[in-house]
């Protein structure tokens, strides 16, 4: 994976278009796509990806980003 990765914090900011996998879709790997509202994991780095809040409230781990 060459793209900008969505397990390191320093890539991620409020207002960044991203794409999410929600709790619930863990199992399928189904993403989500919004605007990040929080940014909710302080650690630098999460191996499956920086949880985050969107703008509509949805909370999830970072897959993609843009």
């Amino acid at each position: 994976m060459d793209e900008v990765s969505g397990t390191e914090r320093r890539n991620i900011t409020p207002g960044l278009a991203v794409s999410i996998v929600l709790k619930q879709d863990q199992r399928t790997g189904k993403l989500t796509k919004g605007i990040v509202k929080d940014i909710l994991t302080s650690a630098p780095k999460h191996t499956h990806g920086i949880k985050v809040r969107l703008m509509n409230g949805e909370v999830g781990r970072v897959k993609i980003i843009g």
